[in-house]
């Protein structure tokens, strides 16, 4: 029945919630000192996730899966039996060897390729996994899996899942923040969104370059603020009250809140200047391109970011050239990879070896993927010849957390085009990190559509052989 509003304030906390003592109770319940959220079930090896999105498909050939047969065979027609309705592929095409040589790196001997040379110094810390299958090689139906578990629209976020399964981990920030470099992938900003979760759980985007995000500066001081919030929540609180649409009123007042104390904390976390200058050349914070710089200056935000205690932080890849993407190159592979290694290899090495200085990287999963891998094969070999995509097989790494570095998981055949042995499915990927952040992902579950649905839809295993 349609309830009037309150005459005042104080009615208002004495008839709803049964009055003030559990909004006490539920303060004390969202503080991340005693609460461990909804999806929290064991004891956790990690707190935060930072994903390092490699957008448009880096060649796993040219990465982290060496292939000798690419040298022997390049050139010769791959045949009838290479044909994959998951990659681009016919049989005239042609085996496509690595312009970079890979050499074992490490005590672990890691093989990393000469495309990564900062990548390479911290192989001991990567657990690479080489037999990643997706569904189709297309970007925007891969890169909303490999984001939401779905090759379909409509569906939260992995990092609005976190943030709803454990909260943030900071008073005065959200849990879920992506570090855009001027670039949304395809997909759109599906790839961040909470879809079906409270609001509050989809990505507050901050920019690098100028304002971080708009609005942040006050326009009034803050007593004035508080007065002009504490009106709108009792405002809300009464629309609620009769309203079936209640938890969508109930996020707009949190999100109300999060913004009024993230006035401070977004321009503090997001100003590096105080970082010592030896932090900055590890980054590589004032040197090379813009595309260089800013890609390391979010690098760098996304250190100070979990020090603040966000939960997941992604990272995006600036694109540089007219293309579908930034990892992309169905043609001048080894112009454009190199330049996209340029950007990224250095600051993301960086954001590992400074972690774990500072204690950090134990309980932080740094996961670097694209949505893709790239083909082994191509139409015809030349000076500017690239690579297509590929799903039937390709690498990805995660770094901390509790991962075991300097191993890798899962084989693809002799050619790279297919995988060979423990195929993995991204379910598997989103499942394992959970299982690290203390989630059970079958248990991590919002009743929607008839269903509890979870971010592994009904696949997903965690693979124990990634964890130590």
């Amino acid at each position: 029945m349609f309830r009037t509003p309150f005459s005042s304030r104080r009615d208002w906390l004495r008839n709803t919630s049964t009055g003030f003592g559990l909004l006490a109770l539920k303060g004390l319940l969202t503080d991340p000192a005693y609460a461990a959220g909804p999806g929290m079930h064991h004891p956790a090896k990690a707190k935060c996730v930072i994903f390092c999105f490699m957008d448009g498909g880096p060649s796993h050939v040219d990465t982290f899966d060496p292939k000798p047969a690419l040298a022997k065979f390049a050139g010769k027609p791959i045949g009838e039996s290479a044909v994959s309705k998951r990659s681009q592929s016919s049989a005239g095409r042609v085996w496509m060897p690595s312009p970079w040589e890979f050499k074992q790196r490490g005590k672990s001997g890691l093989w990393v390729s000469d495309l990564l040379p900062h990548i390479a110094g911290v192989a001991d810390e990567l657990c690479v996994v080489r037999s990643v299958v997706g569904e189709q090689p297309l970007h925007g139906q891969q890169n909303l899996l490999t984001h939401t578990g779905r090759v379909t629209g409509g569906a939260p976020s992995f990092g609005s899942w976190v943030s709803y399964g454990l909260g943030s981990g900071s008073k005065e920030l959200p849990g879920y923040v992506v570090l855009n470099n001027d670039w949304v992938p395809n997909g759109g900003m599906e790839n961040f969104a909470s879809a079906y979760l409270p609001a509050e759980h989809q990505a507050t985007v901050l920019r690098a370059k100028g304002t971080p995000l708009d609005n942040i500066k006050p326009t009034d001081r803050e007593a004035v603020q508080r007065r002009k919030l504490d009106l709108l929540r009792d405002q809300d609180a009464g629309f609620a009250a009769g309203s079936s649409e209640r938890d969508a009123v109930e996020s707009a007042v949190r999100n109300y809140e999060t913004a009024f104390r993230m006035q401070t904390a977004i321009p503090n976390v997001a100003d590096v200047s105080k970082e010592t200058a030896e932090t900055r050349t590890l980054y590589g914070v004032d040197t090379g391109t813009d595309f260089q710089k800013y890609y390391s200056l979010q690098c760098l935000r996304a250190r100070r970011l979990v020090e603040a205690g966000v939960r997941f932080i992604e990272i995006t890849c600036p694109l540089t050239h007219a293309n579908n993407s930034p990892w992309d190159q169905h043609g001048e592979l080894k112009k454009y990879h190199e330049e996209n290694a340029k950007i990224t290899d250095r600051p993301v090495a960086a954001l590992i070896t400074d972690l774990k200085r500072r204690g950090l990287l134990d309980s932080t999963v740094v996961l670097w993927a694209g949505e893709m891998g790239r083909t082994p094969h191509t139409p015809g070999l030349s000076p500017n010849a690239g690579r297509d995509h590929h799903v039937n097989g390709y690498s990805l790494f995660m770094a901390g957390g509790g991962f075991k570095g300097g191993t890798t998981f899962g084989t693809t055949d002799e050619f790279g085009n297919a995988v060979a042995e423990r195929p993995v499915a991204i379910h598997d990927i989103h499942a394992t990190i959970l299982h690290q952040l203390g989630i059970e992902h079958t248990k991590l579950t919002f009743r929607y559509g008839g269903r509890d649905q979870r971010l592994t839809d009904v696949h997903g295993n965690p693979l124990r052989d990634l964890i130590g």
